[in-house]
């Protein structure tokens, strides 16, 4: 979860480095470092906090051709200057950087480097330390002893590291956290995300796990763990540099929920064919059809849009389908059916809980498709198959415009898989998405109202209730996570008949109590519900759907499909969490403790 980047060229490395680093913060902002080698000297520049406070330290007068930096979400050792990244071996010969976890860095330490005084608390340090070990003590070339401590290593990494005395090459490493190679006329550059380069270019090199990667200004050698020399084409990253930009928007994250129309119709775009049927890959289509059982494997906002998928399915396509959390399932795989198809859902593709268990079904033979929003992202490039979001870049730590983009691929998936099947169906998926797509711009325009409810519900509570019946169940467990992710509220979703046994016990005067009313066979129902917590003190917000309001409702949604409420009943929940954030002064798109792609489990 933290980010990465290098420069190897004949500019000066410092700003490229800085704002590379400013491209990656979303994954992780407790800290952020950069080291500059030129022909005299390493300098070293590291800061707790922000890039915008290592910017502050980095003397603006140093040059030079090769560098590396770091921006940290700790996972060994606190916040700190001193944890910081890039770190030093003893000697200050050798410089490195990386994300993952090292799971066996306590034996490293205790097998071959007693006699080391350590200066952090990270797993990074035993790292370079033992790297200059095997440099300075036994006599390696610094090669062979980058090669042979990657095989020391057990878990995750990306790793880049400098030599002083060799301002020529960088020594590059992936296992299991995503790294690439950027391709530049005289120059490249290593980076966790494309994002990070796109000001430099455009062409990248996919590196796959456990290869020693030498990066030279004119030059990129691949080996594998045999040494043997790996030929690879760089691909084109078909970002627009424009579309990570802000804009004239204040935030990400509100950028981001006003693109979601556009991405619905985008994925109509992608996935339709010239008579408006759904196009999807015909191996899809047989793997769907054929599965006895579909597992969906995923985690946070992605494992919510996996449960509407689920609905989605079951009543669409009537496939049985089971939803879990990839951290979980990692380590306790339940008994699974004869036939399983594997679903994974990540927005990142890189999410290391679910690669984890994708690493298991692949070994167990089981067939596996991964819904994405990053084409050839470790997910995407290990499945046998896959289906893109095409949501756009999304940099706000809270995922909006990728959920929705997920629940309506897997309304496509559920539809297409149904006419395989050869079922009848009184529904046009590409003409209700294409509502739905305007139902959420009529909603999106209404931000003055929701940012007034808002302000008047949620800016001084301490907690907040979302409960609903049926799919509107599932989308509260993800408007309860938006909320409490970025304005700290502590928020919870709860089936609405599920309240009164046990919870409706911390409902108080005032307690907000959000409920979602868009399911006509249970409107009956959460109503009643919502009168049980307004009898206890509850503030009730209700949010339902154009025919089945009543008066009193707080916010109406445009009418939609059933099965596709989810994608518009959610949008409000987004606006809600943001304004609640902004009137409570959070840092709406990096919310703390927080980070966007989360690479360790």
């Amino acid at each position: 979860m933290c980010g990465i980047v290098g420069y190897i060229g004949n500019q000066d490395a410092k700003e490229i480095l800085l704002r590379g680093l400013e491209k990656l913060e979303y994954r992780g902002y407790d800290s952020a470092g950069i080291a500059l080698l030129n022909d005299d000297e390493l300098h070293l520049f590291k800061e707790k906090g922000r890039i915008a406070d290592l910017r502050k330290e980095v003397d603006t007068s140093v040059e030079a051709t090769a560098g590396i930096g770091h921006t940290r979400w700790a996972t060994h050792g606190e916040p700190s200057q001193i944890n910081a990244h890039p770190h030093q071996s003893s000697t200050e010969r050798f410089t490195l950087v990386h994300n993952g976890v090292i799971e066996n860095y306590q034996q490293i330490k205790r097998d071959f480097l007693s006699e080391v005084d350590f200066v952090s608390a990270t797993d990074t340090e035993v790292v370079v330390q033992l790297i200059s070990n095997l440099v300075e003590v036994q006599n390696l070339t610094v090669e062979d002893a980058f090669h042979q401590t990657l095989k020391e290593l057990h878990g995750s990494y990306a790793l880049a590291l400098i030599d002083n005395t060799n301002p020529e090459t960088l020594y590059v490493a992936k296992n299991k956290s995503p790294l690439l190679v950027g391709i530049g006329d005289d120059f490249n550059v290593v980076a966790s995300d494309s994002m990070a380069m796109l000001q430099v270019t455009n062409k990248f090199i996919e590196l796959m796990d456990e290869e020693v990667v030498i990066v030279k200004r004119d030059s990129v050698t691949i080996k594998d763990m045999d040494g043997n020399v790996m030929e690879r084409e760089p691909f084109t990253a078909e970002i627009d540099a424009s579309d990570i930009e802000k804009g004239t928007y204040p935030h990400y994250m509100l950028k981001e929920i006003d693109e979601q129309p556009l991405a619905i119709r985008n994925i109509i775009t992608k996935y339709k064919d010239e008579n408006d049927n759904i196009k999807l890959d015909e191996d899809i289509r047989e793997a769907m059809k054929d599965t006895d059982r579909i597992y969906i494997i995923a985690c946070g906002t992605s494992y919510n849009a996996g449960l509407v998928g689920k609905q989605l399915i079951e009543n669409i396509a009537e496939v049985p389908v089971e939803v879990h959390i990839a951290s979980e399932f990692l380590y306790n795989m339940p008994l699974v059916s004869k036939n399983p198809l594997f679903i994974f859902i990540s927005q990142s593709g890189e999410t290391a809980d679910s690669r984890g268990v994708l690493v298991n079904v692949k070994k167990k033979g089981f067939k596996s498709l991964t819904i994405t929003n990053v084409p050839g992202s470790t997910l995407s490039r290990e499945a046998d198959y896959t289906l893109h979001t095409h949501a756009g870049p999304e940099i706000a730590v809270a995922s909006t415009k990728a959920y929705t983009a997920q629940m309506a691929v897997l309304t496509l998936l559920a539809v297409d898989t149904a006419q395989a099947k050869g079922m009848k169906l009184d529904f046009n998926p590409i003409q209700e998405l294409g509502i739905v797509a305007t139902a959420m711009e009529s909603m999106i325009d209404q931000k003055e109202m929701i940012e007034g409810v808002a302000r008047n519900f949620l800016s001084v509570t301490r907690n907040a209730f979302f409960i609903g019946r049926g799919v509107d169940y599932y989308v509260c467990l993800e408007g309860a996570l938006k909320l409490k992710e970025i304005s700290y509220i502590q928020a919870e979703g709860f089936a609405g008949g599920e309240l009164k046994h046990g919870t409706i016990a911390l409902i108080e005067k005032g307690t907000p109590v959000i409920a979602l009313a868009t399911q006509k066979h249970v409107n009956g129902s959460i109503r009643s519900n919502v009168q049980e917590v307004v009898a206890r003190g509850a503030s009730p917000c209700i949010i339902s759907l154009a025919g089945l309001e009543e008066e009193g409702d707080t916010i109406v949604l445009d009418e939609v499909h059933e099965h596709l409420t989810p994608l518009a009943s959610v949008v409000p929940l987004q606006l809600l969490a943001y304004y609640a954030a902004l009137h409570r002064e959070c840092d709406v798109d990096k919310p703390r403790n927080l980070a966007k792609s989360v690479t360790v489990e």
